[in-house]
């Protein structure tokens, strides 16, 4: 059993821990998942947590962190893919949460039901972290707009029923002149052109779009502040992934402390071996610094923050890299079992090393904190 003392931390209240009870007890009936077919999986997952309630927060006014990241750490400890097929159910439609119109509204009642499945389209082959290089375009063409494109690593590509879309419209260079789509996975002229396999397989495809037309009414927001509405987006987002990752490195410690009390070596338990205190003692402090960092920046925003970027860079960073840390001492305590395939540590050896690429790669992270710290400290603020 992980501990769970945290949840007596004062970022905390009594509904969130009353969910992490809730979501508890359903994983311990739930997960894991067989991972065979992940397309079928997936999907399923959705549905499931839809129908147990899990995905009402996901979406719509008011969207609270600090339960989005409880989940993701729940769900990464129990099933890696579970925590997937949750994400994208909010991130794929954090821009209609935020931005959309009242009739762009009405999928958000499918998504929290577990109806539909959500995808974010923002990547392209050029340009993953510059989010300003986007190439993606959509031209005016009479009362609405015509696309063409191609999107890339697009998490739930080919199994999502509705995308929010990046695409440049020209109001003015760069960041200044993107705007963002509602796209029905079932809009002629999107095409699935390629699924993507990765260490760890999740649901991912490369995107195309071929004179795929939309009305004016499938643009989110207003011309022109696509940039603005990702960065939104990854603004609420970003702290959860950093939650996913810790849910992982707490797993890990988790069989890390199991190994070390059972298994004997030289006539002693590994839990004996000062080697092994002090590797047990490193992850147990990476695993606390990260849930620090995580749920700092989850109540910041819930406490009504307009941005939390560099909270959230912060949270994303350190607990996605000191995971990877974390897991990589579990393999070495297991020895060979650690590299078996099947067994949870090889699994979550492969499902951490994604998290430090998407929504914003390590070394992003740390162009983000490092203007952040010197914009703040710049002579004459203080």
């Amino acid at each position: 059993m992980s501990d769970t003392s945290f949840l007596d931390w004062p970022f905390f209240e009594a509904r969130h821990r009353d969910l992490a009870k809730r979501l508890e007890a359903w994983c311990q009936r739930e997960l894991p998942r067989d991972h065979a077919d992940v397309d079928a999986t997936c999907i399923q997952l959705v549905r499931d947590l839809g129908r147990a309630g899990f995905l009402e927060g996901t979406a719509g006014d008011g969207i609270d962190v600090r339960s989005l990241c409880l989940i993701r750490e729940t769900l990464a400890r129990h099933d890696g893919l579970a925590d997937f097929a949750f994400a994208m159910q909010g991130l794929g439609t954090g821009a209609i949460s935020l931005f959309g119109s009242a009739e762009q509204k009405q999928w958000l009642d499918r998504t929290r039901r577990g109806e539909a499945l959500a995808a974010f389209a923002l990547s392209e082959p050029r340009s993953g972290s510059d989010v300003a290089q986007l190439d993606t375009l959509a031209e005016r063409d009479g009362d609405g707009y015509r696309i063409n494109g191609e999107k890339t690593w697009i998490s739930n590509g080919g199994i999502a029923d509705v995308y929010t879309l990046f695409a440049r419209t020209g109001e003015g260079p760069g960041a200044k002149g993107l705007s963002c789509f509602l796209v029905p996975a079932d809009t002629p002229g999107l095409e699935i052109r390629e699924r993507l396999e990765t260490i760890s397989p999740h649901p991912l495809a490369r995107l195309g779009f071929s004179d795929m037309r939309l009305p004016a009414s499938a643009m989110i927001g207003q011309p022109g502040q696509g940039f603005r509405i990702a960065m939104s987006v990854l603004d609420v987002f970003r702290s959860t992934v950093g939650a996913a990752a810790l849910g992982f490195a707490r797993r890990a410690l988790d069989e890390s402390l199991d190994r070390a009390r059972n298994r004997e070596l030289f006539g002693a338990s590994l839990a004996d071996l000062q080697m092994v205190q002090g590797h047990l003692a490193e992850m147990a402090l990476d695993v606390d610094a990260a849930a620090l960092l995580v749920y700092r920046a989850a109540w910041t925003k819930d406490m009504g923050a307009e941005r939390v970027t560099r909270e959230a860079a912060m949270a994303k960073l350190y607990a996605t890299d000191r995971a990877q840390q974390v897991i990589d001492k579990a393999v070495q305590l297991h020895g060979g079992d650690g590299v078996r395939k099947g067994h949870i540590v090889e699994s979550l050896y492969r499902e951490i090393r994604a998290l430090r690429i998407y929504e914003g790669a390590s070394d992003v992270q740390k162009v983000v904190i490092a203007r952040s710290a010197l914009a703040e400290n710049r002579p004459g603020t203080n």
